[in-house]
């Protein structure tokens, strides 16, 4: 059974295509669907964002002092975010194939592909944990081995008292997020649609960056535009940001993958 399994995973894995040539328009275009199915999703679509908006009230609570800690984790969102809304990817994928959106089945939407699915989400959660690492290396390195106040960072940050440490953390930062974001922008919803393995998701959704580079970077910018305003009104927003991001991510996919079944 494991062996016909592989067989029809590799077909998949065969049969993508990655469209070439998006328009920035398109942009427009994703977000305007994401806001249409939050709201077709109802209540399935916001238990997510509540979800979110909880979890970051409790790091921030629990990491308030370690301002280091909370830096990594906060910043550290962005990497697991594609895997946190795999829910959401399924209730679009329910709503486009006209069916009632529901969480309970978004809630195992994953069991198809269990394994590719975990191997990426594994891989999102060493990322993490490798950057929080670095956070706290660069802080501690900067502020000669003792960790700052929140003040402290804020004062460094806006005043460029330490312009080194600025560009170093928003860089390494930077860079851990790009890269992680061109493997991961279209990887999840392709697995949870087409069983595709890990690895083959993942290129996938390489290419699709390396191919319109512009177009998406400035999905990535859109990115961090909703998370950002849900980050600035105390996590709160993030009850409809996160859905409206999560769905118009499904719309992504769906825009520059062809799966021929």
């Amino acid at each position: 059974m494991s062996r016909s399994r592989v067989i029809e995973t590799s077909n998949v894995d065969a049969q993508i295509k990655v469209k070439k040539h998006l328009h920035p328009a398109m942009v427009i275009d994703w977000l305007h669907a994401g806001v249409e199915d939050t709201h077709l999703g109802g209540w399935a679509s916001l238990f997510y964002g509540f979800a979110f908006t909880i979890t970051g009230i409790l790091i921030h609570a629990f990491f308030a002092e370690n301002y280091w800690l909370l830096a990594g984790l906060t910043t550290g969102f962005f990497l697991i975010g594609p895997f946190l809304a795999t829910g959401l990817y399924d209730i679009s994928r329910r709503i486009a194939l006209g069916q009632t959106p529901s969480l309970l089945p978004s809630l195992t939407a994953w069991l198809p592909n269990l394994v590719n699915i975990a191997l990426f989400a594994a891989f999102l959660l060493i990322a993490l944990v490798t950057w929080t690492q670095l956070s706290f290396i660069i802080f501690a390195y900067y502020f000669n081995h003792q960790l700052p106040t929140f003040i402290d960072i804020v004062f460094n940050v806006l005043t460029f008292k330490q312009p080194i440490f600025t560009l170093v953390y928003f860089s390494v930062g930077g860079l851990f997020a790009a890269l992680t974001f061109a493997i991961s922008v279209i990887a999840i919803p392709l697995m949870l649609d087409s069983n595709t393995s890990a690895g083959t998701a993942a290129w996938a959704s390489l290419r699709v960056c390396l191919r319109n580079p512009g177009v998406m970077s400035l999905w990535a910018f859109c990115i961090v535009v909703l998370i950002g305003v849900g980050f600035a009104t105390s996590f709160l927003g993030l009850i409809v940001t996160m859905p409206v991001a999560g769905h118009a991510s499904w719309h992504v996919y769906r825009s520059v993958i062809e799966v021929q079944r």
